[in-house]
């Protein structure tokens, strides 16, 4: 039976592998003339789209069509209501192109030299106005964390920690296993993540200010629900900050033109 290399391993390998044979670029596959521990050519990771938006959420940043969810403050419905969780979230750059493939790289290819880049942009990607009590990962359940052989948000948090002077914390943990977010609805997800994350030592967080660390954010369910675990335990404040976001707007402007034109029909 074939042996099987996984986690830091693999990690090993494929970074002797690509110091001694550089090959080409595992995202547009130009041939690497260096030697490098990052198998991704200067101009793919240089290559990326800022999260830009005309008209967004003044606190939690989403990115809408026109103004109509806004309210004269710039504020969401969901963040008016106090739905969303946390209580800001930044970003570095659009979930798509080659930002997207650094972090399948990342995350699933076990090229786990990326994370000083990543945590880079994890770092422009941090306002210098905010002051941090604490850096913390989102919390894997021990079981995918056993099948994965590593938590990709802790690597990440741990980097920005040690990146900015900021204390890390392991401070929330997952109570219940949840389905792969990306296979389901909105709802669904909410419904998912409701009463999946609890805090270790809630007065390691009370009244602290608490900068919760992902790879990516796409509706912000799972991001909200840690984030008001971790308010719920006495946080003062909870942001977020992803490498990469979805644009949901994507998903919205079909319906939105079709309205049009049915107005002016």
């Amino acid at each position: 039976m074939p042996l099987k290399v996984t986690g830091p391993l693999r990690s090993f390998f494929g970074w002797a592998g690509n110091l001694l044979y550089p090959a080409d670029c595992r995202i547009c596959e130009s041939p690497l003339h260096t030697l490098t521990r990052v198998p991704v050519c200067d101009a793919c990771l240089a290559s990326s789209h800022p999260f830009e938006a005309e008209i967004f959420c003044v606190q939690c940043r989403t990115p809408f069509v026109n103004r109509s969810p806004l309210d004269e403050n710039g504020c969401c419905t969901l963040c008016r209501l106090g739905a969303r969780g946390f209580d800001a979230a930044y970003c570095a750059g659009e979930y798509e192109g080659a930002l997207r493939k650094l972090i399948h790289l990342f995350k699933y290819g076990g090229v786990y030299s990326l994370e000083r880049e990543l945590v880079n942009r994890l770092s422009d990607a941090l306002p210098r106005d905010q002051r941090f009590d604490l850096v913390a990962p989102m919390p894997m359940h021990w079981l995918r964390r056993l099948s994965r052989g590593r938590n990709h948000a802790e690597i990440l948090a741990r980097g920005l920690a040690k990146r900015t002077g900021i204390p890390y914390q392991d401070a929330a943990y997952r109570r219940k296993s949840t389905p792969p977010q990306s296979r389901v609805s909105r709802a669904e997800r909410r419904r998912n993540v409701r009463g999946a994350f609890g805090v270790k030592w809630p007065e390691t967080v009370r009244g602290k200010r608490i900068l919760l660390v992902d790879d990516v954010l796409t509706t912000g369910s799972t991001a909200g629900a840690c984030a008001a675990a971790l308010k719920k335990a006495g946080a003062a404040h909870v942001a977020v900050i992803t490498i990469a976001r979805v644009d949901r707007r994507a998903w919205i402007e079909p319906t939105e033109k079709a309205r049009g034109r049915a107005a002016t029909a």
